[in-house]
């Protein structure tokens, strides 16, 4: 697959590349896709206490790994999946408020289902996305080629 450029964002990014063998988001052309996100640090690698604080992570971390891919972030996604381990009034207010604050000017496809467990300990919310990136793929296409 080596057409596929894949991108991991420093500290946690990096290390999962390197302890679990998956990157953080793969450009495949216009599309970014991103492995899902949660509400780690990505330099202290730990987990948020908080479940408001932990979807606030989980959604800026989705908006480090897109822009680590090339994209301009949130305005770009147009697919979600979310992942919960705890599906309550505050969770579902905590989603609404991030999507409001970080798509103000659109609403995507949004699948969003309740799980008994995440991929890391203490983790309760995963967020996966589709962006769709036609500039940023003709500036990669460039810059591929002018390295060649």
């Amino acid at each position: 697959m080596s057409h596929l450029s894949c991108f991991n964002y420093k500290g946690f990014g990096e290390a999962k590349r390197n302890e679990l063998w998956y990157s953080q988001a793969i450009r495949v052309g216009d599309k970014i896709e991103c492995a899902g996100q949660g509400g780690w640090d990505p330099e202290t690698q730990e987990v948020k206490k908080d479940i408001s604080e932990e979807i606030d992570q989980a959604f800026s971390n989705v908006d480090l790994a897109l822009k680590t891919a090339g994209g301009k972030g949130w305005c770009q996604v147009y697919k979600i999946n979310i992942y919960l381990t705890v599906i309550d009034e505050v969770v579902v207010g905590a989603l609404v408020r991030n999507l409001q604050q970080w798509m103000p000017d659109h609403q995507p496809v949004m699948t969003a289902v309740g799980v008994n467990a995440l991929g890391l300990e203490g983790m309760r919310v995963e967020v996966e996305v589709a962006a769709h990136d036609p500039e940023g793929a003709e500036k990669h296409a460039a810059e591929k080629g002018a390295a060649k």
